[in-house]
């Protein structure tokens, strides 16, 4: 079976911000997720998370599953992991929740530099995107994925500068529900503008 286009979400811990992105790219995308049941078919689009100093094991934080089910998300199953080379190697699209993260990612796997973005960063990077130049009639989600990265890599340039302030999610993590929904609120519309361009 055809290995599928694999997106790796990389944060800290492992248990808010990346787990969230893991599982709402995955419903946005029609993606499996890590650790999903697979059928006859391998999946187009299989999304991961991984933690820069993950809390190994643990689930996704009650307050980031609740924002996440609330709006179709699927948390059950959830197992943070430590990020490691071969998660880089293997991802065809990272997408960090912080610069910080970013430039980690870079620094385990310098070639990955091309295909690593901050969430934010691609999510405005997208809507950059000649939706002309993304594969037209017949392409799947997953085409028009893979053909988004190095685009959206070429409108780097072209896109102005921008502080970390717009580029980073928070860390919402031991925080209250102010700070988990203010997180919530930075990753989630990321997510939405890179559904939205890849998918018809």
């Amino acid at each position: 079976m055809p290995a599928p286009l694999r997106v790796l979400a990389v944060c800290t811990g492992n248990i808010c911000r990346s787990p969230a992105v893991e599982r709402l790219l995955a419903i946005g995308l029609g993606a499996t997720f890590r650790g999903a049941p697979v059928g006859a078919l391998a999946p187009a689009i299989e999304v991961a998370s991984a933690g820069v100093g993950a809390v190994v094991g643990a689930p996704m934080t009650a307050p980031m599953a609740e924002l996440v089910a609330g709006v179709g998300g699927e948390t059950a199953g959830f197992a943070a992991r430590q990020l490691t080379e071969a998660h880089v190697r293997e991802a065809d699209l990272v997408v960090a929740l912080t610069r910080r993260h970013r430039a980690a990612v870079v620094e385990l796997v310098p070639s990955a530099v091309r295909r690593t973005f901050t969430l934010r960063e691609l999510g405005r990077l997208a809507t950059l995107v000649d939706p002309a130049a993304l594969p037209g009639a017949g392409a799947t989600t997953a085409d028009r994925l893979a053909a988004l990265v190095p685009l959206a890599g070429a409108a780097r340039p072209t896109a102005g500068p921008v502080s970390a302030a717009d580029d980073d999610v928070v860390d919402p993590y031991r925080g209250d529900d102010v700070l988990y929904q203010r997180s919530f609120g930075q990753l989630f519309p990321a997510v939405q503008s890179i559904v939205a361009v890849v998918r018809r």
